[in-house]
């Protein structure tokens, strides 16, 4: 049998490391910078965006220093699901969202939407430049280009941010077309977004070692003997940049 969505992941994954190298460099930088420097790094998605907020946070061999935002009613538990898309079209919750976590200057807000058009996304990012932190966004440029804002900023979510990443995928996220139907089937946006992330993750933990930082905010496993005092290390650490309960 011939799977096609994984050559088509393969595809993308090398167009990626092709295209998107110099930005997801500039990332490094910036989260290196930001951690050598005691500051906070959160991470923010919408609905099925969310789940790269989900990979980040929290998880061994992930960073410590990563703060998800969470919006109840933007997450895929929500029931009835269809109150996602209504609430993410809702100007003012994102900002309100942002203003319950205590960004400040010199963090770095991690934003994913693929279509990049939606008001709750971009307000986190517009509120997280207004407290002078670094936004980088993943998005589908080719995708957001083609449509229009909900905001009323007439902005997308690249508009407002620092560094944009790419994912490089099709316009409406899937990406295999199937005989007989026009709808094309699997998407591609979380596959790939988590490979970029999960890759500035394990660049930038090389950098700040490569810094000179001995023992780097890395999430040790809580199944592995010794891990839970490890990690309680690393939190009493970097205590001030953490802004959840460990």
């Amino acid at each position: 049998m011939n799977f096609p969505y994984i050559s088509e992941i393969r595809r993308l994954l090398d167009l990626i490391e092709e295209k998107e190298a110099d930005a997801m460099e500039q990332a490094v930088s910036i989260l290196t910078k930001a951690i050598l420097d005691k500051r906070s790094v959160y991470v923010f998605g919408a609905s099925h965006a969310g789940i790269l907020t989900q990979e980040l946070f929290y998880r061994a061999g992930g960073l410590v220093v990563i703060n998800p935002i969470f919006g109840s009613e933007v997450m895929v538990d929500t029931s009835p699901i269809t109150h996602t898309s209504r609430m993410e079209r809702l100007p003012g919750y994102g900002t309100l969202l942002a203003q319950k976590a205590p960004i400040r200057e010199g963090d770095v807000l991690i934003a994913h939407s693929v279509s990049g058009r939606n008001p709750v996304t971009i307000e986190v990012a517009m509120e997280a430049k207004k407290q002078k932190a670094t936004v980088i966004c993943i998005t589908n440029l080719n995708y957001s280009k083609t449509v229009s804002s909900r905001h009323p900023s007439g902005k997308n979510l690249y508009e407002v941010s620092d560094i944009v990443i790419d994912n490089h995928g099709e316009k409406g996220d899937a990406c295999i077309a199937i005989d007989g139907i026009s709808q094309k089937v699997s998407p591609t946006s979380t596959v790939i977004g988590a490979t970029i992330l999960n890759s500035i993750v394990a660049a930038t933990t090389q950098s700040l070692v490569d810094s000179g930082l001995k023992n780097p905010p890395v999430f040790y496993s809580a199944n592995v003997d010794g891990g839970d005092e490890l990690n309680r290390k690393i939190f009493e650490e970097y205590k001030d940049s953490i802004h959840y309960s460990y």
